[in-house]
């Protein structure tokens, strides 16, 4: 029998809330959560975007994140390469085709 977070999981894939990404280097896929989430999942989206918020909070506390503002007063945040590496360890940037080793 399937355990609630699977069950769970299985239903935001079917509706499209969340999708796979990719592939860690462990062999276990890695999953997204869509745009689309924001419409059909708003608890799904909202506790995402609370992670994301945390991430990036202690990515700062940890001096791996520098915010500064363009002409328009958007924030714009630059991640040092150590940020960039913990980012995708914490889910919150994917990783790209290149940081996947070739065995």
């Amino acid at each position: 029998m399937e355990n609630d977070g699977d069950d769970k999981l299985n239903y935001y894939i079917e509706i499209g809330a969340v999708e796979v990404a990719g592939i860690s280097e462990e062999g276990e896929f890695i999953y997204s959560v869509t745009e689309l989430a924001k419409e059909i999942a708003p608890d799904l989206w909202a506790a995402h975007e609370a992670h994301v918020d945390e991430s990036l909070l202690s990515l700062y506390d940890m001096g791996l994140v520098s915010v500064s503002y363009n002409e328009d007063l958007e924030a714009v945040i630059e991640l040092t390469d150590e940020g960039k590496k913990k980012a995708k360890e914490l889910g919150i940037i994917q990783m790209d085709v290149s940081d996947i080793p070739n065995d």
